[in-house]
């Protein structure tokens, strides 16, 4: 196979990727040609939800994309939901509570809140545990986890 140049736009920012074949895996190209290191790949199949990043506002695994499917389309990762130094509510939520052990899971983890709490500001126990069911964490359990949810959904004038 060839290699191709193309280009991401990651996190606000154009990336012109180069020395990638074209069904190199989305994740790959993040953490491997961009430099991206957030998104973790455990499983490589989709099960664990540690690569999760949006693509057009939507929640994917990243190691079940390809990149060069990409192009054209805005690519968020765990690097662009808030500035350096600031981190985001979701992200406080997780420390406050105590939601961060080893940290592996905790990138796709917070992906997947944020892209609860916006389209679901005020979710319940229920929606909460089946919107993350496709991440696996082996550290906290999820108690913390969903503590960290509430916390931010109520913060953000959710009713709880």
């Amino acid at each position: 196979m060839s290699n191709q140049i193309f280009t991401l736009r990651v996190n606000g920012a154009d990336h012109d990727v180069a020395d990638s074949w074209l069904g190199e895996s989305l994740l790959d190209v993040l953490r491997d040609r961009i430099g991206l290191m957030g998104s973790k790949g455990a499983c490589t199949q989709g099960e664990c939800g540690s690569c999760s990043v949006t693509v057009d506002g939507s929640l994917v695994c990243s190691c079940l994309v390809m990149a060069a499917t990409a192009v054209d389309q805005e690519i968020v990762t765990i690097e662009g939901v808030a500035p350096v130094g600031a981190p985001s509510d979701v992200q406080r939520a997780f420390v406050d509570a105590g939601a961060v052990q080893c940290g592996f899971c905790t990138p796709g983890l917070i992906m997947a809140v944020h892209d609860l709490l916006e389209r679901t500001p005020e979710p319940s126990d229920t929606e909460i545990r089946e919107e993350l069911a496709g991440n696996v964490c082996r550290c906290t359990g999820y108690g913390r986890i969903i503590d960290a949810v509430q916390q931010v959904s109520v913060a953000r004038g959710g009713a709880r």
